[in-house]
Formats: C-alpha cells, sequence, structure tokens
C-alpha cells in the first residue's frame, strides 16, 4: 500500500464487519492480533488453561519493535534486584515514570504496571525460562534505580527469538505469519475477526486481544498526529500501520495521547545503525555541525531526538571515548552491530575526530575541554547536565547520527485488565489491547517518553489482557 493510500481515522472507510455479514469458517477462543512482544506475552499468558489461543502476525516473522528494541524490561522489586543489594519498590519505579512525563500518563495505570513488574519478569524467568538479568552497570536517563532485566546482547531479537520458542513449544497455540487481521467482527462486542492475505477467512473468537502496536509505519497517521517527525527516519517495524487503533476507535473505544512517541536521537546516519544511548549515558555528549553542544542529552534519548532533528541538516555528531567504547563492546549487539558496519571514527585527538566527522573542529575540541572541566570540577556543564557524566580522553571516538521515530506511544484506553474503555468507561465486550494499540504511559510528545516505558506497556498489558481473557472463560 502506498503512503497515500494508508488509511488514517477521519477516513470513510469501514474498519469492523457486523456478524450478520460473515460465515464462520473456523473457530477459537482468544486470539490475538500480532506477533509482538504483547501478542507472544499475552498467547503464553492465556495458554494456562485448556483453552486454544491463536497468534496471527501479519508479517513473515514476529517480533515487531520488540525485536528492534534492547528487550530491557524495567521492573521494581525483583529477585534480581534484591541479590544485587537493591531494594526498590513499585512506587519508586511510578515516581520516576511520572515525574518524566509530568504526571500526564493516566497514574492509576502507571501503578498498575508497576505493581505487576516484579511478577512480569518472575513469571518469564520462572514460568517460561526465559533468560532475563539485571543491568546494573549503568542506568539510562532519569532513571533513580538499576532496575532494568535484559535479555543476552541486550538485544530485543534475542528475547523474542526464546519467546517464540516457547509459544511454538505451546500445545495449545497456534502461531500463524502472513496471515494478517483485516477487519473485526462486531455484535454489540467484538465476536472475531477476518483475516488473510490471499483470501479473507472469519475466525469466531470470544476473546480478541489487539497487539498490533502503533501507527509509526502509517506516515499519514504520523502526519495527522505527530507532525514534527514525518519527515524522520522510521525504525520502527513495518507493520505498524495503526490497525488496531483505528478498528478500536470505530467500535467506540477512546483514544489518548495520540500525540505521544518514542524517538531516538542517536541512529548513526550513515549506516542505519542504532549507536546505543549507552554512549551518551557512560559519558558521551553530541554536538552540531558548528561544534556546539545544543542541550541536555540527560534528558532522554526520545526528547533529545528532536532536538538533534532541528540541527542542521537535521544530523549530530555523538563523541565519547575508550574508555566507553571497551566497556559497550560485547555487551550491546547493537554497538556491536554500528561497529562492524563502520560507523564509528577514531582519532588521538579531538580536533583530529572531528575533522573526519565533518564538524567545525576547533568548536568541538573547545566544546569537550570545557566538558571536561565541568566534570572535574564536579559541577553542571554548560547545558546543566549533571546525569552520566565522565571526563572524556583520547583516543576518541565518533559518529554523525539523527533522529529518528521507533514507535508511537498513544492509543486505545485500556482498563487494569486491558480491556478496551469507552467514553463512558464502559468496556467493548470481547475486545483487549496492549503495547502499541493502547495508550502508554509517557504522557504527550516524545519527553515523556522514560526508557522501558515501551516494553512496560508491551508485556505487561500483554501478560495482563492475555490472563484476563483466559480467567474470564473459565470463569463462564
Amino acid at each position: 500500500m502506498s503512503e497515500s493510500e494508508q488509511p488514517i481515522l477521519r477516513d470513510e472507510r469501514a474498519e469492523t464487519v457486523p456478524v450478520t455479514d460473515v460465515e464462520w469458517d473456523v473457530a477459537t477462543d482468544i486470539l490475538i492480533a500480532g506477533g509482538g512482544g504483547t501478542g507472544l506475552v499475552a498467547a503464553l499468558a492465556a495458554s494456562e488453561s485448556s483453552h486454544r489461543v491463536t497468534v496471527l502476525e501479519k508479517s513473515a516473522a514476529v517480533g515487531g519493535n520488540t525485536s528492534l528494541s534492547t528487550g530491557m524490561i524495567p521492573a521494581a522489586g525483583t529477585r534480581h534486584q534484591r541479590e544485587a543489594g537493591i531494594e526498590e519498590e513499585p512506587g519508586d519505579m511510578a515516581a520516576d515514570i511520572l515525574e518524566k512525563n509530568d504526571h500526564q500518563a493516566d497514574e492509576s495505570m502507571v501503578a498498575r504496571l508497576c505493581a505487576e513488574s516484579a511478577n512480569l519478569v518472575h513469571w518469564l524467568v520462572d514460568d517460561w525460562d526465559i533468560s532475563l538479568s539485571l543491568v546494573d552497570d549503568f542506568k539510562y536517563p532519569k532513571h533513580s534505580e538499576y532496575r532494568m532485566h535484559a535479555p543476552p546482547g541486550r538485544n530485543g531479537a534475542t528475547l523474542i527469538a526464546e519467546l517464540e520458542e516457547r509459544v511454538e513449544a505451546t500445545d495449545n497455540i497456534e502461531l500463524l505469519t502472513n496471515a494478517p487481521v483485516t477487519k473485526l467482527v462486531a455484535d454489540d462486542g467484538v465476536v472475531g475477526v477476518v483475516a488473510g492475505d490471499r483470501r479473507d477467512e472469519a475466525i469466531e473468537a470470544d476473546s480478541v486481544i489487539l497487539a498490533t502496536d502503533g501507527f509509526g509505519g502509517n506516515k499519514r497517521m504520523v502526519t495527522e498526529w505527530c507532525d514534527e517527525l514525518d519527515e524522520a527516519l522510521y525504525f520502527g517495524a513495518d507493520g505498524n500501520t495503526g490497525d488496531g487503533i483505528r478498528w478500536g476507535a470505530e467500535l467506540g473505544g477512546e483514544l489518548a495521547c495520540m500525540d505521544a512517541y518514542q524517538g531516538h536521537a542517536t541512529v548513526a546516519y550513515q549506516t542505519g545503525a542504532l549507536s546505543t544511548y549507552a554512549v551518551v549515558m557512560n559519558g558521551g555528549v553530541v554536538v552540531n555541525a558548528a561544534g556546539e553542544r545544543f542541550g541536555d542529552e540527560s534528558a532522554g534519548y526520545s526528547a533529545f531526538a528532536v532536538d538533534v532533528l532541528r540541527q542542521p541538516g537535521s544530523v549530530a555528531y555523538e563523541i565519547f571515548d575508550r574508555r566507553i567504547f571497551e566497556r559497550l563492546a560485547g555487551e550491546f549487539d547493537d554497538f556491536d552491530e554500528a561497529v562492524s558496519l563502520g560507523a564509528y571514527h577514531e582519532a588521538d585527538s579531538v580536533d583530529a575526530l572531528a575533522e573526519q566527522l565533518g564538524c567545525d573542529r576547533a568548536t568541538t575540541a573547545a566544546t569537550i575541554e570545557r566538558y571536561n572541566a565541568a566534570v572535574a570540577a564536579d559541577e553542571r556543564d554548560e547545558t546543566g547536565r549533571t546525569d552520566g557524566v565522565h571526563t572524556l580522553s583520547s583516543p576518541f571516538y565518533g559518529a554523525e547520527v539523527t533522529g529518528a521515530l521507533f514507535h508511537t506511544q498513544g492509543g486505545l484506553v485500556v482498563d487494569e485488565h486491558g480491556r478496551v474503555l469507552r467514553e463512558d468507561d464502559s468496556a467493548v465486550p470481547g475486545l483487549y489491547a496492549g503495547g502499541g494499540c493502547a495508550v502508554g504511559i509517557s504522557g504527550h510528545g516524545p519527553g515523556g517518553y522514560l526508557s522501558g516505558n515501551g516494553l512496560t506497556t508491551a508485556l505487561g498489558l500483554g501478560r495482563l489482557a492475555g490472563r484476563h481473557a483466559r480467567r474470564s472463560l473459565t470463569s463462564d
């Protein structure tokens, strides 16, 4: 489908079909539209019974945005933290999230997901043998404590591979790829879906969980809701075209924070590889073509993405040193990939590095000198930054970077079980949503995004929705 043909909410287009217009081809108990992190976790949670669970993924492979992430799951109060001597309560994690988004997010949902975060991690590790370990060598911007739980290589593709393996090994889950859901079937609530790539098939279901993610891959919807990024590089999954959001809205589902998104400030411009923000949070800085810093990098990679895009040519230059290089090599698959693709230049002086990168040599050198002096004096630097600072010394490394859109954070309003809600707070019968389909916990715009918010809602709501859908059938 061309960009001009991509649907938006204002289009006069039927996104659902009444049950009277279909003849069922097959039936299942719980149907999950989308095979990313939300869908796979929802499937595992829903499968903990005898009910039939069907996952339909429209792409050729599962994964979605989760496979493109670091796969790090924030959680408070886990045994992994306690074993590292960290005592943290869910309220501490919630406070960080709400402070970052200026309390614009639904506080009850933030509290719910934070309270469930340790249960999520323990359930994944203990019940499903998912490989997760506590990241305790650096903190992402505005995290007050070490709470990220990461898969090997700190790579979401590794997390997805393990989740997919568990799903495939579970007898009452059927996972199909190249099987797009195209419409919801409605009768008061949702009673099934129409799906299929080459031919339509009507599938009856007691519950439908929307896990099709957000609308970052729909240029018209991005322009409609996040127009400051309509020309930015899109770094998310191609399948994120806002389908589930539009379906739910047509059935009366309330939408919120549609202008919210997660950007990223350090995508290597020439190679398209992600330069992990651990580079910055271990002491790296970012300058523009004039060699000047243009903001506090520790505001976060999402908020800072807009600052990068405002620079001439929408590019900036990330500068760090060998200490950081050696600390990250072998720890982050994203970093190793960027190295292998030649994203980074190396030089013995900032002046020489700036010449290779293409930014002003003298000003860049003076900028790094001032930064080092502020760090050495334990003072705020010229941008006001105090988080993740460290003096930089020869040899130096750098990359030309740009800002990018990773995924949107606005969507359908859901309750504590992931059920889609109407404006009158009633639930749409039989319909759940999680991940990018549901409104996130980042408030409005890009600035409220705290690292890990995406997987908090993706995996957290996936588990809650799958569990509630399963229990609803059992109670019936």
